[in-house]
């Protein structure tokens, strides 16, 4: 089968187009015809080699942890048949043909491939960061790049909950972050004295998915680290503060995501042998909706 792999560490050139052992499941597990596998920042961080202390992979290695697709074979136990569609976490990597999955759930005819395949990963952080910080009903929330994809759904979610939200993004964003129920507040120079302006009452909780180097000044905002948390700044652990980066893959989470009804923003999709320019989008962090890559 057709896969894209990684041999070294590197810029978007080491992600090669390869032929590849068609991988068997076992006990639990489903062996998926991949139709759109999600593009993340954390596929470019493992390839650049940024997640090599925390995450190394064995070489080759094939990138990718998110799916959609048609269950192609079963193992014993993994209450899917051939021919189901799909969609979950991928675990031997999704930029490829075909792909092993542990974690999967019914795709609802309603969801194109693409769309079913952004949910796992920002879905699961917005709703797993979200119960970190604890977040109730009256509370004010501040989430950091409320346009992206985490911060589109931990909006869309802390709303639903009966928060107030404000939501920091680029003046072009700032229309999309008020449809999703937030208060918008540009970021950049004075954000601080923005969001104290916009805000309904004091700010109980931050949740930073942007990584724009907004934690000591949230800090000061909140006037204490406990109730902050941020995916996406390594700066947190010289500076003491929360960094969420572990997830729980559930059938029952990706079930719940679909509950909620939360609204999608595609971006480009690009065809598996053209990942290396999906890559470079996705590195901008102005995607402007999720990057797929698609197989027929």
């Amino acid at each position: 089968m057709r896969a894209i792999t990684i041999t070294q560490y590197g810029e978007p050139d080491v992600l090669r187009l390869s032929e590849v052992p068609l991988p068997e499941p076992g006990p639990g597990q489903v062996r998926v015809a991949v139709k759109a596998a999600g593009v993340n920042p954390i596929d470019w961080k493992i390839r650049s080699g940024a997640m090599a202390e925390v995450r190394p992979v064995e070489f080759p290695h094939i990138l990718g942890l998110e799916l959609a697709g048609v269950v192609d074979a079963a193992g014993e136990g993994a209450g899917f048949a051939v021919g189901d569609e799909v969609f979950g976490w991928s675990a031997t990597g999704a930029y490829a043909e075909y792909a092993l999955a542990n974690t999967v759930a019914r795709k609802p005819a309603g969801l194109s491939w693409a769309e079913a395949a952004t949910l796992p990963i920002a879905g699961e952080t917005a709703l797993r960061v979200l119960g970190e910080l604890e977040v109730k009903p009256g509370e004010t929330v501040l989430i950091h790049g409320a346009s992206g994809q985490v911060g589109r759904f931990a909006t869309q979610i802390a709303v639903a909950l009966g928060a107030a939200v404000i939501g920091t993004a680029g003046a072009r964003s700032l229309d999309e972050v008020k449809a999703l129920g937030a208060i918008p507040v540009q970021y950049g120079d004075s954000w601080v004295e923005r969001v104290r302006e916009a805000a309904p009452g004091p700010v109980d909780a931050v949740f930073d998915a942007a990584g724009f180097g907004v934690l000591a000044d949230s800090v000061a905002l909140l006037g204490s680290p406990d109730r902050l948390i941020t995916i996406a700044d390594p700066a947190a652990f010289a500076q003491g503060l929360t960094f969420s980066a572990i997830g729980t893959e559930t059938q029952e989470l990706l079930e719940d995501l679909l509950t909620r009804e939360l609204k999608i923003k595609l971006g480009s999709a690009y065809p598996l042998a053209e990942v290396a320019e999906a890559h470079r989008e996705s590195f901008t962090g102005h995607a402007g909706g999720k990057i797929t890559l698609t197989l027929d």
